[in-house]
Formats: structure tokens, sequence, C-alpha cells
């Protein structure tokens, strides 16, 4: 039983040791430095100019980064107290798979793969940024919501993409021929990008009326539904904000208790301590006390 405690406590220190140098601010702060130097990197690559006479130089320095970011995964996984503990992050899965591939593709023929899994390495600010982390959950939090929106706004798509064809087909074929090109149309309106010069204003010539057809289309498609957008992901924002100051002061008050308990142990063994040492007989305190003399 004692050499299994004494493993216990040795291994014990030591995974704590990584676990503060893991989640040690300049730990982090190197690591996201170093993700958006790989960055710069495979900007400088796009310039043959600047890529053809130092190809080796760069190789190098790409190897020296993942052979970092590797290592920085297998601290992270000794750092955790049990290891399964590092694959209940989906974080950590996310890191893990982009390294992994990187690792696997690396002689690989299919460059072009190997080269997109290369920039997928910059996604991995986000898993280092907690500020990141957060907007990313708050987004996946909203598609349910979102969903719905989305819905609806290929219901008022599919009425107007219809009204358009039946009514501008003649008059815009490149437009409104068919009922993908009206989709087409309508989705460059929504997104004001030269709807008015380049769409309503040729058919307005032709159609004194198209104006009525345009105008509503824009109020309801861009400034109805995309404002519910916007309204559903900044409630959604608020709300797992609210969520997350609620959670860290559980874990505070958790701390708390836990410095409480510890404190209230600490007292019962003096408090047992004491009263062994007032029941023991004065005989065998005067014994102890020859004894030592």
């Amino acid at each position: 039983m004692e050499p299994q405690h004494t493993a216990e406590t040795t291994t014990q220190p030591f995974t704590d040791r990584i676990n503060r140098f893991v989640s040690h601010p300049r730990f982090t702060t190197t690591i996201l430095s170093l993700i958006l130097l790989n960055a710069v990197l495979l900007g400088l690559e796009t310039y043959p100019a600047i890529y053809q006479p130092y190809q080796a130089l760069f190789h190098g320095v790409d190897q020296l980064l993942l052979w970092i970011f590797t290592l920085e995964i297998i601290l992270k996984m000794i750092a955790v107290r049990r290891w399964y503990q590092f694959f209940r992050d989906p974080w950590n899965l996310f890191d893990l798979l982009i390294i992994t591939s990187s690792h696997l593709l690396a002689d690989a023929q299919f460059v072009v793969v190997l080269r997109i899994l290369r920039v997928l390495r910059i996604l991995r600010t986000v898993s280092v940024l907690p500020a990141l982390r957060r907007l990313v959950k708050t987004l996946l939090a909203t598609i349910p919501s979102l969903g719905n929106i989305g819905i609806l706004l290929g219901i008022i798509f599919y009425i107007f993409g219809v009204m358009g064809t039946i009514l501008f087909r003649d008059v815009a074929p490149q437009y409104f021929g068919s009922l993908h090109l009206s989709l087409l149309s309508l989705f460059q309106i929504v997104t004001l990008e030269s709807w008015a010069s380049g769409i309503m204003w040729p058919i307005q010539a032709e159609k004194p009326w198209a104006w009525i057809y345009f105008v509503s289309f824009v109020l309801v498609g861009t400034f109805v539904v995309l404002n519910l957008f916007i309204g559903v992901i900044v409630n959604k924002v608020e709300k797992i904000a609210a969520e997350e100051e609620e959670l860290e002061q559980l874990r505070e008050e958790a701390k708390l208790q836990d410095e409480v308990r510890h404190l209230r142990d600490e007292i019962l063994s003096l408090k047992t301590m004491v009263a062994q040492q007032q029941q023991t007989p004065p005989e065998e305190k005067n014994s102890s006390d020859q004894k030592d003399e």
C-alpha cells in the first residue's frame, strides 16, 4: 500500500505542475503568437518571389511549428488528472484532429489537401482565445432559432421569386428568366449590392410600377428578416454571457466551500490531538519526559 501511495503523491504534483504551466497566460500567449506566425508564413508562401528562394527555410519552420503544436497537445493530455477528460472538451478534439492530420498527410501526394490542412491550423486561434470560443459557442447555440427564421426567409424568397418570374420574365430574362435566376437576383437584392442601378432601374424604364415589387421585397427581406437574425444573435449572446457569469460564481462558491471544508478538517484534527493530550495520564507524560531526557 505504501508504494502505491508514494506513486500517487509523486505523480500528482507533476500533473499539477504541468497543469499550471499549460494554464499560464504566458504559455497561451506564446502558442497564440506561434499560430499567428504560422498564418504569416502561409500568406508569404502565396508569393512565389518570396517563397521560391527560401523554400527549405519555410519547410523547416513549418515542421518546427508543427512539432511545437504537437508538444502542446501532449502537455495538455498530461495536465488532466485522467486522460479521458482531455477528449471530453470538443476544442481539444478539434486541435488534435488538425495536428494529427498534418502529421498523417505530411508526405502525401495531395499537396493541395496538405496546404488546406496547414491553413486550417489558423483556426486554432479560436480554441486558444476564450472570447472567440464564447463567440463560436454563441453562434452554434443560435442555429435552432436561426433555422426557423431561415424557413420564413425561404418562403418570402419563393413567393417573390415566382412573382418576379411571372412579372419580369420578358423584360429582364437575364435576371428573371426562370425561378432559379429570380432567386439569385433576389439574393443580390437582399444584400443591397447594386440592386437599384443594376436591376431595378432598367426594369423600371419598361414597367414604371416595378418599384413597388423591389421596394416591398427590400423592406420585408432586408430590414425585417435580417434584423430578426441580428436580434436572435444578440439575445443569445446576452443569455450565454449571463450563464457564464453564473457558472463562474458557482465555481468561486465551490472553491470557498472546499477551503472551508479543509479548514474544518484541520480544526477537527487539532481538537482531536488536544483531546488526546489532555486524556494522557500524568504518569505516561512523566515517563515520556524522562525518556526524552
